[in-house]
């Protein structure tokens, strides 16, 4: 499970590598739940992060299959020594599932010329339809059958509801398990913090990302060290939580105590 944390500068890069970042994601909050950075940003950005620390960029949710070129140019730009890096791209700006489609399919044919070929990750929203967009199931088949690398489930209203205020930890485990068997990636977040972070135990996701959580003053604040390696440190509790043992009643009824 890693950590994926967003930031909207290169000032930022500093304290969340420090804090334990195992990815760097470039995504202005105040443009949105997939709200991109200026290119001049984003090579910024880029250019902060040490050797071996992946990089994802926000692309928004484009309308055409233009604008997901464009977006993915910006990217292109960046220094093509080899990284891994990904872009996400949000499909609430679809029209219906074949404009989703031809997104998709636009920005993994876009992805796999550019110099970095970044992973091309779909991203759902586990309140679509406030979003206006497709559900979590449909998105994941979209991107695995359009050759993206993952798929994430976010929020896309930030209204201080987080990501489980839409979808149950057993719905959850369900959708994340089918997508993994389709092959994909998955990475969840959606303003997730403290309780947000326990309901993950026994849901095998590959990576969490977040922002406010990262943040002193909310997802519009900065993102500050202490508060990543906080956010680290309960990835790292829920990773070693474990459900205990069914007790066997057939050993109850022998030995007078519960089973070990």
């Amino acid at each position: 499970m890693r950590l994926l944390v967003s930031v909207r500068s290169a000032v930022e890069v500093s304290a969340a590598v420090a804090g334990g970042a195992d990815v760097v994601d470039a995504k202005e909050p105040s443009r949105g739940p997939l709200g991109p950075v200026s290119p001049a940003t984003l090579r910024a950005i880029a250019g902060r992060l040490p050797p071996g620390v992946p990089l994802s960029v926000a692309l928004g949710d484009p309308t055409d299959a233009g604008s997901v070129a464009a977006a993915i140019a910006a990217v292109d730009g960046l220094d093509p020594r080899p990284r891994e890096a990904y872009v996400k791209l949000g499909l609430a700006g679809a029209r219906d599932r074949t404009g989703a489609e031809e997104l998709v399919a636009r920005a993994v044919a876009a992805a796999g010329g550019a110099a970095l070929r970044p992973g091309v990750i779909v991203v759902a929203y586990a309140d679509h339809a406030a979003a206006g967009a497709l559900p979590r199931d449909v998105v994941s088949r979209l991107a695995a059958e359009g050759g993206a690398r993952g798929v994430l489930l976010d929020t896309c209203l930030k209204d201080g509801r987080d990501l489980f205020s839409h979808v149950d930890r057993a719905e959850l485990r369900e959708w994340v398990l089918v997508a993994k068997r389709a092959g994909l990636l998955v990475a969840v977040a959606g303003s997730l913090t403290g309780d947000g972070f326990h309901g993950l135990a026994g849901v095998p996701v590959g990576v969490v990302g977040v922002r406010g959580a990262a943040c002193l003053g909310g997802r519009a604040g900065q993102v500050v060290e202490g508060k990543v390696r906080s956010v680290k440190l309960a990835l790292e509790g829920v990773l070693r939580l474990r459900r205990p043992p069914l007790a066997r009643p057939d050993l109850q009824a022998h030995s007078g105590r519960p089973a070990p």
